[in-house]
């Protein structure tokens, strides 16, 4: 399984989310909600009509570790929710396919590689790049490993820089500024 990176550039972020609103909403809501929340891949495709309509939090049992995990909704992602639920029953699933299934992995995976492809980005991308764009992002804003460790419910703070890319940041940049 190949490692995939976050996109660091909030330029780059901007340019997938535009490509994504001319595709859809679905897919704009969906690649919004990982890099706002953090969540795994699998919880957000999980997420239901009622799980985030008119809500302030977030609630779920996280599929891997089977932990409850909750999160205030941002600014950014209420009023999305709000246009996007309208009209739709409360047990519907939040991301649907054209044939009314649950929209799985696979095709999200190819949603979010195809719009990076689109934006020129260089990075290795998946799914997992939603979730690690919030940790990276999230990291450089607040600088605070340690709540970060929390929300990822990682075992180390080693583990979480080295999850969102920080550690290769660091290495890079002192790589950068030797010379001899």
């Amino acid at each position: 399984m190949t490692t995939v990176e976050p996109i660091r550039k909030i330029e780059d972020i901007r340019k997938v989310e535009k490509i994504l609103e001319k595709q859809s909403k679905r897919n704009l809501l969906f690649f919004t909600i990982g890099t706002n929340c953090g969540l795994r891949i699998s919880d957000i495709l999980r997420l239901n009509v009622g799980d985030v309509r008119g809500k302030t939090h977030i609630q779920i049992i996280e599929k891997k570790t089977g932990k409850f995990k909750k999160f205030p909704i941002n600014s950014k992602l209420k009023p999305m929710f709000e246009e996007y639920t309208k009209g739709k029953r409360s047990d519907e699933p939040l991301f649907i396919t054209i044939f009314g299934n649950r929209l799985e992995r696979v095709a999200a995976y190819y949603i979010v590689r195809d719009a990076c492809k689109a934006a020129g980005l260089e990075e290795k991308v998946g799914t997992h790049t939603l979730r690690k764009t919030f940790g990276y992002h999230h990291y450089k804003k607040n600088k605070d490993v340690a709540i970060l460790q929390k929300i990822f419910n990682h075992s180390a703070p080693q583990i979480t820089l080295r999850y969102i890319g920080i550690d290769q940041d660091q290495i890079d940049q002192s790589y950068e500024n030797f010379v001899l």
